[in-house]
């Protein structure tokens, strides 16, 4: 079909016969239908509209039966009746395809087919129907099913297929070739060459195919060689619809003006068994589709767009008495079908409505259609089945006939007694907060289970922890009552209060008063904040991830030197770690090994955290050496079962790699020896229940060398035995990472057994007494050291404490280890640490700890103590000491440093210990060069595969025009939301957001700031994104789906990581960002830009205390441009910043004359009122700056 002759607004509809035209909605489309109505992308809006039962059907004339909607606003491009079933199918230019069964237009299925392009033709077959898109085919069962999904070449365009047997198909397109594929293969057989491209239209007969041609031509076919037998040259403009039937073929097209194409008004009528044209027919209508609709003769309907119909004979005269007029809702009709039985015809328009004109008040789509097979109705009558193993199913779904006599269950009374079930406990929390009126108690909801619902305990052992594991844990701010085991405020969950602002209004300050950067919560998997601030606290592993970079997209190390970039940058602002996360989440072994939580686990706190945050550690130690080992050798990661081949092949196996001998010997005397190392040890505790002292020092060599019986293959015996295996340490790591796996009651026991036994020895060795009153770290007043720690002087701080501040390790000479507990006046009396490491001696200090706070309601939290060095307090507060702090998310407090090794595991569990060697940061190079350089601005290749040059939106920098410090960069980013909001009604009416929607970056520009070229963008850059897109934003983002898919998308698109060094380079070089609203932005990416870089015009056009300002409303006002018409366009937003900020410079004399520039926000805060915020309709009013003088004059004066 062609529509080119027609108006240039009819060609939008149309399925794409060239190249040049692309099916778009019509922008006079009527906006009314839309109103009120939520289109669904899965299904469909709004249910069929039947028609009045009043309608009159006259036998023998076709007039509307029924019309009905099939997506409100898209345009219909194709319609068929099912050749098997009485169904009509319609496929819609949004890629939607809907069944309606019989002539009443009931709808049957409705799904998606293609996600960006339109349906061009349907084809049914029995067991199902064939969908044919640009470069697409498709073969889907009636309901929705697919049964095969052929995908085609991209340079592909397709319009037309034609069924030749029940296992052929023919394909033809704009291209100088036919398809022919195999359906019971789903393969390609052969391609024949068309000396005329552009096949549009297929049809057949019993002696030919024909071919209909963009160019006007007619093309005859032999269906076996596929060899052109005859052509006619029907029209000399395009060909719009031709069909045949018997020895005729009918055609109606374009014919070539001077103006251009027109729709001919004479059908070229041509006879097949002398293969000429006879007498054209003239139509009193402009003829865009025709079929011949044989019954007693061989009528043709010739149909135009505008919804004329006319029935005449082909080789007669048109009579204009046979013209009748459908009804169309929107302006143009876009498709058009006859049923086999030429009972019906349907009608497709291009706001989505389909209508049905049938010849008799009940017609048949088919002569013979087979029975359609419906969804099986809900039997109600039916019995349910029964579960017998659910303790608490409803006995009362049994069917029990009424009956007189004994039932089976009606057991005596003397081989019965009653056992009622008891009910749960009362929450402690109802009861601590309860108030009572009278006899009746009152007390919030706790929320720890939905309204109305109590849960029974059907299992004495539902918990592993039993009772370890149920905390009672008061709100913040209540008072704790001295007789429950409370959390200190400090140790629970913080949470961000989001307003109508969103964070801006958010006291981060509150929670961190120091100049460390904490890091926020909300972002899934976020769980493990608290171990990336342990590696950034650990001097060598910070620089040398921030030295690290590589060509990998989803590179943890890479992500997470740049995060380590943003905590260096921050003065106490909070962080997140979005980026990094993002391609946390794409790593398979991390999903493999359960370390991605889905939101509703999140939340719920389904799953020990303690063991999750551990199996985290032990994964990022692996990624991190494999990642670093990709990047500096050739050899890529060889290792097996958490095992190294060499502790040098990184500089993470140098810190934390220990290299082990594993020996195996088996009771024949056959013994084995292997090499290995590993980056972790965990913690396996002793089988006694004697109450026996432990000290860490034995219970950490004996995980280390650790000895067990087990099954082993021997080749000497050549099976299964039992064998010895034991494990020696050859080299030490300088770094020792310790998972305690305290994971179930029996271990948090024996930590609280030792705890016990070692406050006893304490309280003997010290001859002090244990007070019966409550010790706080306020009471505390005793003096500090030179380290900023304090003195252990009084007895109540060795409270829960078993774990030592440090730890002397040695290598004996028999490959054995000696392991001991090492404190301040060992090193007095035996010297200090470094001298004796030249014997093999090392004494390993406390850096870090990772507890989980238990709390049965939220699952829980995990924060962690940290040893701050003396370098980050350089660097923040341009001080050397050391200090213990506590990091949880966001909140940072200072500590006393047995604080962090003091566990009550009542609540408080400890989970990762950190132990670094003596002297660490001298053994290594701490120096940070900046990886990133000046070539990643330098052109690019776009990972789409349809981009082309002549689509390029920027032009790359040169090597001459390298940015320098202090130049202007305008910015702008455009993003998609991935997740939406979570937010809940309060019973006042207020909303109250929970969760905030996740974004994601879609689109960044820069613009040059200066020079010849200033406005000119060099960076434009859509970004690829592998996750599933809730809401591309459209009215505000300008993106429409397909933009960022590599597949389909014709901008220039790039990996984020790619786009985020370009960025990252621009800052570490000090250029000055000038965008509006430029904090969200730099949020959204993830990326910490110094404040003195940044002019933000949506700060510099405000006033105290008043509302911001929109960048369209302020390009109206000082510019007099109007922006943002139907959506955003980053590059036009960035201009425009632009061009703002040098307002700004003109009108304030270069920020040298605040009291006039406040003259001239009064004016404008005074007109933005009065104007209600909006920019007016061109007609309506002109922008103060196109004013007369007056206005320039409040400027100046």
């Amino acid at each position: 079909m062609n529509f080119e002759g027609l108006d240039p607004g009819l060609a939008e509809f149309s399925p794409a016969m060239h190249s040049t035209l692309d099916p778009v909605l019509d922008a006079h489309l009527n906006p009314s239908l839309l109103q009120n109505v939520e289109l669904d992308p899965e299904g469909v809006a709004l249910e069929a509209l039947p028609v009045q039962e009043s309608v009159h059907i006259m036998e023998g004339v076709y007039s509307e039966l029924h019309s009905v909607v099939a997506e409100v606003g898209v345009p219909v491009s194709v319609s068929h009746f099912d050749l098997h079933e009485e169904m009509l199918w319609v496929g819609s230019h949004g890629g939607h395809a809907t069944s309606f069964f019989g002539p009443a237009l009931e709808r049957y299925s409705s799904f998606q087919v293609n996600g960006s392009d339109d349906i061009r033709q349907i084809q049914s077959l029995e067991n199902g129907i064939l969908f044919l898109t640009k470069n697409n085919l498709k073969y889907m069962a009636r309901g929705g099913l697919i049964i095969f999904d052929y995908l085609l070449d991209e340079c592909e365009d397709m319009h037309s297929l034609l069924l030749t047997d029940n296992s052929t198909l023919l394909i033809g397109g704009l291209q100088n070739h036919v398809l022919e594929i195999d359906l019971n293969t789903v393969q390609e057989t052969q391609k024949c060459a068309v000396e005329i491209p552009g096949v549009t239209i297929m049809r057949q007969t019993n002696r030919f195919f024909f071919c209909g041609h963009t160019s006007g031509k007619i093309s005859l076919r032999d269906l076996r060689s596929f060899k052109v037998e005859h052509e006619f040259d029907a029209f000399s403009g395009s060909l719009s619809d031709f069909d045949v039937h018997g020895n005729l073929l009918a055609a109606c097209g374009f014919s070539s003006r001077l103006t251009g194409l027109a729709c001919d008004r004479f059908l070229k009528v041509y006879d097949l068994r002398m293969m000429r044209a006879i007498t054209p027919l003239q139509v009193h209508v402009d003829p865009a589709f025709l079929r011949f609709i044989p019954t007693y003769t061989s009528r043709l309907a010739i149909i135009s767009q505008s919804g004329q119909c006319q029935f005449c004979e082909p080789t007669g005269l048109a009579n204009p008495a046979d013209i009748f007029h459908v009804n169309p809702v929107g302006p143009l009709l876009m498709t058009f079908d006859v049923s086999a039985s030429k009972q019906a015809l349907a009608f497709g328009d291009s706001e989505g409505c389909v209508h049905l004109w049938t010849d008799s008040p009940e017609p048949s789509f088919n002569p013979y259609s087979r029975e359609t097979e419906f969804a099986l109705p809900c039997l109600v009558d039916s019995l349910p089945p029964l579960d017998w193993s659910q303790d608490l199913l409803p006995l009362s779904l049994i069917p029990v006939p009424l009956t007189t006599d004994t039932l089976l269950s009606d057991w005596p009374a003397a081989n019965s007694a009653p056992a009622p079930r008891r009910a749960p406990p009362v929450d402690a929390e109802i009861l601590r907060t309860m108030k009572k009126v009278g006899f009746i108690g009152y007390a919030p909801n706790p929320r720890t289970r939905l309204r109305n619902q109590i849960p029974y305990r059907l299992k004495e052992s539902d918990s592993e922890f039993d009772n370890f594991s149920q905390v009672t844990e008061s709100p913040i701010g209540r008072e704790e009552e001295p007789h429950l085991h409370m959390v200190s405020k400090k140790y629970r969950k913080v949470t961000i209060k989001y307003s109508k602002l969103g964070l801006e209004d958010f006291d981060f300050k509150h929670y961190n008063k120091t100049l460390f950067a904490g890091l926020e919560p909300h972002i899934p998997n976020a769980y493990c904040n608290c171990m990336i601030q342990v590696l950034y606290f650990l001097e060598p592993v910070r620089c040398l991830i921030q030295n690290h970079l590589c060509q990998k997209e989803f590179c943890l190390a890479c992500e997470l030197g740049f995060l380590f970039h943003m905590l260096d940058l921050s003065r106490g602002d909070p962080c997140q770690g979005s980026n990094f996360l993002r391609a946390f989440r794409t790593i398979p072994e991390a999903s493999a090994l359960g370390l991605i939580l889905a939101d509703s686990d999140e939340a719920s706190g389904k799953g020990s955290l303690a063991r999750l945050i551990q199996r985290w550690n032990r994964f990022i130690l692996t990624q991190l050496h494999q990642d670093m080992q990709e990047l500096e050798g050739p050899q890529a990661y060889r290792g097996a079962g958490g095992s190294f081949c060499s502790s040098g092949d990184s500089v993470i196996g140098q810190l934390f790699s220990c290299e082990m001998e594993n020996c195996s010997l088996c009771r024949c005397g056959s013994e084995t020896v292997r090499a290995s190392s590993t980056l972790l040890f965990t913690l396996s505790y002793p089988e006694d229940k004697t109450g026996k002292n432990y000290d860490f020092a034995h219970v950490l060599k004996r995980s280390i060398c650790l000895e067990q019986n087990t099954q082993a293959w021997c080749d000497n015996c050549e099976k299964y035995q039992p064998t010895i295996q034991t494990r020696n340490i050859r080299h030490l790591p300088d770094i020792l990472v310790i998972n305690c796996e305290v994971n179930s009651s029996k271990e948090a026991d024996f930590w609280r057994l030792q705890a016990e036994v070692a406050f006893k020895i304490a309280v003997k060795k010290y001859g002090g007494e244990i007070k019966n009153k409550e010790f706080t770290l306020a009471d505390r007043k005793e003096p500090r050291s030179a380290e900023g720690l304090l003195y252990c002087s009084s007895i109540e701080e060795m409270k829960n404490v078993w774990l030592p501040f440090s730890i002397r390790m040695k290598m004996t000479k028999n490959k054995g280890l000696d392991v001991c507990n090492w404190t301040d006046g060992d090193e007095m009396q035996w010297g200090p640490a470094r001298a004796e490491e030249e014997h093999g001696v090392y004494v390993y200090d406390l850096m870090a700890t990772v507890v989980h706070i238990l709390d049965s309601r939220t699952g829980g939290s995990l924060v962690a103590h940290i040893k701050v060095g003396e370098t980050y307090h350089q660097r923040k507060e341009g001080v050397t000491h050391q200090q213990w702090y506590l990091f949880n998310d966001f909140l940072i407090e200072p500590i006393d440093k047995y604080e962090a090794v003091q566990f009550d595991m009542n609540w408080k569990v400890p989970a990762i210990l950190y132990y670094v060697k003596r002297n660490l940061n001298s053994r290594y190079n701490l120096n940070i060069k900046n990886p990133i350089e000046a070539s990643v601005l330098l052109a690019e290749a776009s990972l789409a595969r349809k981009q082309r040059k002549t689509h390029t939106t920027f032009i790359p920098l040169m090597l001459n025009e390298m940015p320098q410090v202090g130049d202007l960069v305008g910015l702008d980013a455009e993003f998609v939301t991935l997740n939406e909001e979570e937010a809940e009604l309060r019973s006042d009416g207020t909303k109250s957001t929970i969760k905030p929607s996740q974004m994601s970056v879609a689109r960044i520009t820069c613009v040059r700031g200066q020079g010849p070229n200033e406005g000119i963008p060099f960076i434009d850059d859509y970004i690829s994104t592998q996750e599933q897109v809730v809401d591309y934003l459209t009215q505000y983002s300008g993106i429409k789906p397909g933009d960022l898919d590599a597949k389909i998308s014709s901008k220039h698109l790039t990996t984020l990581k790619s786009t985020y060094l370009k960025l990252r380079f621009l800052i570490d070089i000090g250029v000055k960002f000038v965008g509006h609203g430029l904090q969200k932005d730099f949020r959204v990416i993830n990326l910490m830009v110094p404040k003195d870089q940044v002019l933000d015009t949506v700060y510099l056009f405000h006033m105290p205390r008043k509302r911001m300002i929109s960048l369209r409303f302020l390009a109206w006002y000082f510019l007099d441009l109007k922006i943002q018409g139907e959506t955003h366009d980053s590059i036009e937003d960035a201009r425009t910043a632009l061009q703002l900020y040098r307002k700004y410079l003109e009108l304030s004399k270069n920020g040298t004359e605040p009291e006039s520039f406040h003259k001239v926000l009064k004016g404008l805060y005074e007109k933005g009122r009065k104007m209600d915020w909006k920019v007016p309709e061109p007609e309506s009013q002109t922008s103060p700056k196109s004013k007369a003088g007056l206005r320039q004059g409040d400027w100046v004066g």
